[in-house]
């Protein structure tokens, strides 16, 4: 055993290597980017062949990890909370066919969405797939959960949802750490038609999932990561979910004077509950996120009981938990200093300075200068930040790849020309077949790829795109007249708004690629061939 000190990303990342790990898929989202990150530059992985590279999206993720748990392996699916969404045809379909090798799903949430649309909380998801959820409170305990979950996982014949906030991802502490377990052999499953999901397999499987749910709310009442402490002043009874336990404890440093349910797996542990209610007069419920267990209680604990929690307004119902909002929730006395809140101003984020993208917008916005305004659909990435002034170039956001379809849908309501903007990881994540909806109708949008060579928001990751991107426009059936590469430059202004211009004018669909490194990775790779130098 040694000690290392890691980030909850990092503990995930090295707790999964220690579990066994064969194989990590991931596409790369702010907060649980670190955790393939890790796993990519660990010597521990590179030695034992672990699988590390990223996947063109979370769907693709999800069913690659998916297919290593078919072949008998452990296998970790990575993402953000909103690319759940990207990955859930996969994942709810999993909880179905089961698994074989050990599969855990990871998603990091993001509450008061510092870098995301929504603050969605996925534990929603494992009730809705009905498969076990862990939420570990610490550091330590995201280590411990991955050995713990691969097991469960196996033993019970089902993936895993691992469920952390944003707080828990990007936090280091201490954790002891355990020997690595060997990989597991390639080992097919026993039941040859487990993941063949014709109606009538699946409609057997799906009665063998209900079947595991006893087992799966036994381990839960079992389970090492839920705790019932209990105290002599029963006037109030706390539960508190994941990191929400150490916001509780942070208040309480010498121990809680109430009884306290800590909750780091689901399904819900009904016997501790039942325990806490009948005890205790009233229940407070901590959790970072959603009113999840909140409103289960309220459901099945119908008991006429005093709740308190987000849904009354004694925790807010928007953003993160902290120490302070729990110390309220408690009538406990809470400080605040100005000084602190002027050092944590918020400043509105800005494109770097060389970024390409500062001239591709320049030269959008004077090719539009003559029309009408909102016509510019974005996606998602550094690029979004055309939304903010000076530029004020685009008039939307809502998810991967909505750019492309966005625009499409507006043009066939008779907005023309509209145009969409999206980045080169973004379309091979999901904007490739918006822009093939587009040519099967020949439909009037401009499609503008800022093509930077990366994943830029999220680190400088490896694009999917790189080198290939202009094929697979060209595949897509785009008219070769009209899929035309420019270079975002100062001095090559005027060229590359005339090109705009003319493609705005025309009667079909058009894709205009800017291609130039970002400004970030030119440093990087610099200092990465600099290194490479004998000295």
């Amino acid at each position: 055993m040694k000690r290392m000190l890691l980030l909850g990303d990092e503990a995930i990342a090295q707790g999964a290597l220690d579990a066994g790990l064969s194989g990590v898929y991931a596409y790369p989202g702010t907060p649980s980017t670190e955790i393939t990150e890790y796993i990519q530059h660990s010597r521990q992985a590179q030695e034992s062949g672990v699988h590390s590279q990223w996947s063109a999206n979370e769907k693709t993720a999800m069913e690659a990890a998916l297919g290593m748990s078919y072949a008998g392996k452990r296998a970790m699916a990575c993402m953000k909370h909103v690319g759940l969404n990207v990955a859930a045809d996969g994942f709810v379909n999993a909880g179905v066919t089961g698994a074989n090798g050990g599969l855990i799903v990871v998603s990091a949430d993001d509450p008061s969405m510092h870098s995301s649309q929504n603050e969605q909380d996925s534990r929603f998801y494992g009730k809705f797939a009905l498969i076990p959820t862990l939420e570990p409170s610490n550091q330590q305990e995201a280590y411990d959960a991955m050995g713990y979950g691969f097991d469960m996982s196996e033993k019970l014949g089902t993936p895993v949802l691992l469920r952390l906030t944003t707080r828990l991802a990007h936090s280091r502490s201490g954790v002891a750490t355990v020997e690595p377990k060997a990989q597991n052999e390639l080992r097919l499953p026993q039941n040859k038609r487990q993941f063949v999901l014709l109606p009538s397999i699946a409609r057997k499987n799906y009665q063998d999932l209900l079947g595991k749910q006893a087992a799966f709310e036994e381990a839960s009442d079992n389970s090492p990561f839920n705790t019932y402490t209990d105290a002599e002043n029963k006037a109030l009874g706390i539960i508190a979910c994941g990191i929400g336990y150490n916001y509780l404890m942070e208040n309480y440093p010498e121990g809680c004077p109430y009884p306290v349910l800590k909750i780091s797996q689901y399904p819900l542990p009904k016997a501790m509950i039942q325990r806490m209610f009948a005890e205790c007069e009233t229940i407070l419920v901590i959790e970072d996120g959603m009113p999840f267990v909140e409103e289960q209680l309220r459901g099945f604990m119908d008991s006429g009981k005093k709740i308190f929690g987000r849904l009354d307004g004694t925790i807010p119902r928007a953003g993160e938990l902290n120490p302070n909002i729990v110390a309220r929730a408690l009538k406990m006395e809470v400080q605040t200093g100005e000084a602190e809140k002027e050092l944590l101003s918020p400043r509105p984020p800005k494109l770097c300075a060389g970024c390409p993208h500062v001239d591709s917008y320049n030269a959008l916005n004077e090719a539009l200068a003559t029309l009408d305004e909102g016509r510019v659909f974005s996606d998602i990435g550094c690029y979004t930040l055309g939304a903010l002034p000076p530029f004020n170039s685009i008039n939307s956001c809502v998810d991967m790849g909505a750019s492309i379809t966005m625009a499409k849908g507006a043009a066939d309501a008779g907005l023309i020309p509209s145009v969409a903007v999206i980045g080169d990881s973004t379309f091979t994540h999901s904007g490739m077949t918006g822009l093939l909806d587009c040519v099967a109708e020949n439909t009037p949008v401009t499609v503008i790829i800022v093509d930077n060579g990366t994943t830029g928001m999220t680190g400088g990751q490896a694009s999917s795109a790189t080198g290939r991107l202009d094929d697979i426009v060209l595949g897509l059936g785009v008219d070769p007249e009209h899929m035309v590469v420019v270079e975002p430059l100062k001095k090559y202004h005027e060229e590359n708004t005339d090109i705009i211009k003319r493609e705005l004018a025309y009667n079909g669909v058009s894709v205009i690629i800017e291609r130039r490194e970002c400004i970030m990775t030119i440093g990087q790779n610099k200092k990465k061939t600099a290194g490479d130098v004998p000295k």
